[in-house]
């Protein structure tokens, strides 16, 4: 039976990518589909490594009824372009960063998370770390309607 792997990368993997990483997997459990389709997340920079995400990604994500208590942030490894199907950046410096680090073989499946937005228009997930409550919320707002577009995605290469 054919399975997928998805990795989402923000710089510390400590507020979008595990963000992101919560959100997907949730509705992939959801789904039933477990099974075929693997989730994951990394930083670009190894700031926090075997950290929870951060307290404020944990209290938005969880208001939303996402649980982000079990990932640990760590950094992307040369194995992960090898390994996923999928590399999902969440700004422009992460896919520059992740092409930079990447075999060029590997730069096709390198893209941006909001590719996959259905309803949003932004080339970015924005970095709340330094912000206010209401960037936490963009972030979810911005990564829940790409998941939804990404799992469409998935599901059609998985037939």
């Amino acid at each position: 039976m054919k399975t997928y792997s998805v990795l989402f990368v923000c710089m510390g993997n400590i507020c979008r990518s595990p963000t992101a990483h919560g959100v997907f997997q949730h509705k992939v459990h959801a789904l039933g589909l477990g099974h075929r389709i693997q989730v994951d997340s990394a930083g670009t920079h190894n700031y926090h490594p075997n950290s929870p995400p951060d307290s404020r990604s944990q209290a938005h994500a969880s208001r939303r009824g996402y649980d982000l208590s079990r990932l640990r942030a760590r950094q992307i490894l040369d194995a992960d372009f090898e390994v996923h199907d999928l590399i999902l950046v969440m700004d422009w410096d992460n896919l520059a960063l992740a092409q930079s680090e990447s075999p060029p073989r590997h730069h096709p499946k390198i893209r941006r998370l909001t590719e996959f937005c259905e309803s949003h228009d932004s080339p970015v997930v924005p970095d709340p770390y330094y912000g206010g409550e209401r960037g936490f919320e963009e972030v979810l707002d911005l990564v829940e309607d790409a998941c939804e577009g990404l799992l469409r995605h998935v599901q059609r290469q998985l037939g």
